[in-house]
């Protein structure tokens, strides 16, 4: 694969889980790759596999940054641009589980803690980069979203809110900036083993729910989703297949968008891959 030549592509949440396989696939893509964290040990670590996988041509980056305060993502960009990174595409991939319970049970620091990290962490990094890829003419923004964005997800009331609302900030965003050439989409990653199960796991059924629990436990003894396919899905709309392609919620595990590019004309017509109200006739009712 060479599809991401010369294109410099940034990870938030780039040393473990998704974040890293999506930085490793950007690698093997062709990309330089710039990764963000907050743990500075496990993001060297990334760094150092990154590096044994890429070429001598190949720039790989890293400096520890909490995405959900304004100044560091300020100085992380400063910094990108101060080393001449040729950054065309910006992956979102950190964020939290936060806690778990009743919403009235939890703690509200937590809480409110998630929202900081997931959704504010996000728009922080799309505002960011937004004038460097107007200037440009071109840029791609991936936002992971899944786990409560397309349905209830009890007990984890932070998360699942956090995670819709990155979805409505991906349509807004490629509304305002789909004439500057900027495309921004949303995946869904599906239920990939990564430290969030570990979490629900250590959580217990007592406060994620037994229903969740069980879930948790037969995801891990089945291995759950790849890594490898959100972070392919992550190349596509990287690369120049995706040009066409703008403000969707894609499923890594469910849809067939490794043929998307040849429904384009169809998918941007339409609401398909977008979250919207349903309403009685939706359903083959009609109230008065």
């Amino acid at each position: 694969m060479s599809v991401l030549n010369g294109r410099g592509i940034l990870v938030t949440g780039g040393s473990l889980g998704i974040g890293q396989a999506v930085a490793l696939a950007c690698i093997k893509a062709g990309a330089h790759v710039a990764i963000c964290a907050r743990n500075p040990g496990d993001l060297e670590a990334a760094k150092s596999a990154l590096q044994d996988s890429a070429s001598k041509h190949q720039r790989v980056l890293a400096k520890p940054v909490d995405v959900s305060l304004p100044a560091a993502v300020s100085a992380l960009i400063e910094w990108l641009r101060e080393e001449a990174f040729p950054l065309t595409g910006l992956v979102n991939a950190a964020g939290i589980l936060g806690p778990a319970g009743a919403l009235d049970e939890v703690s509200i620091d937590q809480w409110i803690a998630t929202i900081q990290v997931n959704l504010i962490g996000t728009m922080l990094l799309c505002r960011a980069v937004l004038p460097l890829f107007r200037r440009q003419g071109y840029g791609k923004i991936v936002n992971f979203s899944g786990g409560g964005a397309t349905s209830p997800r009890p007990r984890f009331s932070a998360y699942a809110a956090s995670k819709t609302a990155i979805v409505r900030l991906t349509e807004n965003l490629a509304k305002e900036e789909e004439e500057n050439g900027v495309r921004v989409n949303a995946i869904a990653p599906g239920a990939v083993n990564t430290r969030m199960l570990d979490e629900v796991l250590n959580a217990g059924a007592a406060h994620v729910g037994e229903s969740a629990y069980q879930d948790a436990l037969r995801q891990q003894q089945s291995g759950g989703a790849p890594a490898a396919r959100a972070a392919d899905l992550c190349i596509m709309l990287l690369g120049p297949a995706s040009d066409a392609i703008t403000g969707r919620l894609l499923s890594a595990v469910w849809d067939p968008w490794p043929s998307l590019a040849a429904h384009a004309q169809d998918l941007m017509t339409t609401d398909i891959y977008t979250l919207r109200r349903i309403v009685p006739t939706d359903r083959g009712l009609s109230w008065e």
